[in-house]
């Protein structure tokens, strides 16, 4: 059972909702799926205590996860599930530390903006000292955040230059700015229960969020961290898992 872990020291570098989207993808995909809830502003246990009969019926989450039980809620769910996906403190905290020790692969969301991108640095950094230090390599790719499809900033270009400098995975599909990934937290709400009359371009955002959750699915079967048997009628994963 891998622990995927999304982790940025900047607030606000849309982790959460990186960690919602690929959380609600891998579960439609067929994978059972807890996600343990250290980030402090507590964003998807709020969202997840409002879903009632519209929560996923194979994602978990798990709230006030902190350094004190966060070995022990990842040994309570391993025979469990298939994946659990760790969302941790948008800032410096000891915990990350702690949190990378546990982690198979590590997400990192960031916006392109400098600030995101010194978070992003911040995150690779460690990654590096523990594989210099201690031999301990955690392979781990770059997501890019809300992103506008038809602008691309001068910030945008610097932050993937930053990334290409440093030779860090950047994912191919961002994560695009869609009105569905923000009103998501407050109406109680998946991409997949949302009226369409309600929100716009709800079916690109969809279609962001079924991306998105493929590629980290295959990025998760290239390193051998995923075998399973999808549920019936989830043949879009076992065509990937094979």
């Amino acid at each position: 059972m891998p622990v995927l872990t999304f982790a940025n020291t900047k607030g606000g570098a849309g982790k959460t909702t990186a960690v919602l989207l690929v959380a609600t993808e891998l579960a439609r995909l067929g994978l059972r799926v807890a996600v343990l809830d250290a980030d402090p502003q507590r964003w998807i246990s709020c969202w997840h205590q409002q879903l009632g009969k519209n929560c996923p019926e194979r994602l978990q989450v798990v709230p006030y996860v902190s350094a004190a039980n966060l070995e022990r809620e990842i040994k309570r769910w391993q025979p469990t599930v298939d994946i659990v996906l760790l969302d941790l403190p948008g800032a410096r905290s000891p915990l990350i530390a702690q949190a990378m020790g546990h982690s198979d692969y590590v997400l990192i969301p960031a916006q392109g903006s400098a600030m995101d991108a010194q978070g992003a640095a911040n995150v690779i950094d460690l990654l590096y000292y523990l594989e210099d230090k201690a031999g301990i390599r955690i392979p781990h790719s770059v997501v890019l955040t809300r992103i506008n499809p038809i602008i691309t900033t001068r910030a945008l270009q610097g932050v993937k230059a930053l990334l290409s400098e440093k030779k860090v995975h950047l994912l191919s599909t961002p994560i695009v700015e869609r009105a569905a990934f923000r009103d998501v937290f407050s109406c109680g709400e998946t991409l997949y229960t949302m009226d369409e009359r309600n929100v716009s371009n709800l079916g690109r955002a969809q279609e962001n969020a079924q991306m998105l959750g493929n590629e980290v699915l295959e990025r998760l079967i290239r390193y051998r961290m995923i075998g399973m048997t999808p549920a019936p009628g989830h043949d879009q994963a076992a065509r990937l898992v094979a």
